[in-house]
């Protein structure tokens, strides 16, 4: 299902904190939204989400008009969020943190649990750790919980805001092949928030760079990938060429 947000404006009080965004992420695509710390790209999935409103402009998922739309309103036409920091209820167990992804249809016991199997299968440690709080988990359990809970909801959008910040490499990488596989075996259409631009996009088809609200580029991965600006700004490519000497 096609998201569609077209000239977004979002304010907090005074501070034009999104200017005339578009972008688009069709079905079945991973789309990273790349840029700095405060650029915009929180603001961006909290307007999409329904969380915030904009001053203007519209957010779309397929012929669904979703701009005014309370949060639990915009899971139930079949978009999920997961926020920066993982926000997992850490006094409860896991299971419990999953069921919670559930909620507008609980009683629909039993898909609920043929959910929970699916979530499992995906996430074995998750099975594993079912039954501790999940405070208690690692950063990357942690990460993997809030995405099962997210899934829990059945979207067919799913927003991802952060999803490596504060994990080791090899944490990452299991993380974004979790991604890619949430588009491969589920067909699930993903935006992912990144400040870690060259991880987000080595798993996306498209991105877009925000910069102080706007997007300034935005095209396939690899042409990002190559864009010189982006190197310079997000991939650290003169600092490399400076460390190993490798520069002209």
């Amino acid at each position: 299902m096609r998201l569609m947000v077209r000239n977004l404006d979002v304010f907090y009080g005074a501070i034009h904190a999104l200017r005339r965004v578009t972008l688009h992420v069709d079905a079945g695509e991973i789309v990273a939204l790349v840029g700095a710390n405060g650029a915009g790209k929180t603001t961006m999935l909290a307007t999409i989400s329904g969380i915030l409103r904009p001053r203007q402009g519209s957010v779309r998922l397929g012929e669904r008009e979703l701009t005014h739309l309370a949060p639990e309103a915009v899971v139930a036409a079949g978009l999920s969020h997961v926020p920066e920091g993982r926000r997992v209820f850490r006094p409860l167990s896991v299971e419990d943190n999953l069921r919670l992804g559930a909620y507008r249809r609980r009683a629909q016991r039993q898909a609920i649990a043929e959910d929970l199997e699916r979530i499992y299968a995906m996430f074995p440690i998750l099975r594993e750790r079912r039954r501790q709080p999940a405070g208690t988990l690692s950063g990357g359990e942690q990460q993997m919980l809030a995405m099962g809970r997210a899934l829990m909801a059945r979207p067919r959008v799913l927003l991802l805001d952060e999803p490596s910040m504060g994990l080791a490499p090899l944490v990452v990488q299991e993380i974004l092949n979790h991604i890619q596989n949430l588009r491969q075996k589920a067909g699930l259409t993903v935006l992912v928030v990144e400040q870690n631009a060259r991880a987000a996009l080595a798993i996306a088809d498209r991105g877009y760079v925000l910069e102080n609200g706007r997007i300034v580029l935005h095209g396939t991965a690899e042409e990002l990938l190559n864009n010189h600006d982006v190197q310079r700004a997000y991939l650290g490519r003169e600092r490399e060429e400076a460390c190993t000497g490798s520069g002209r």
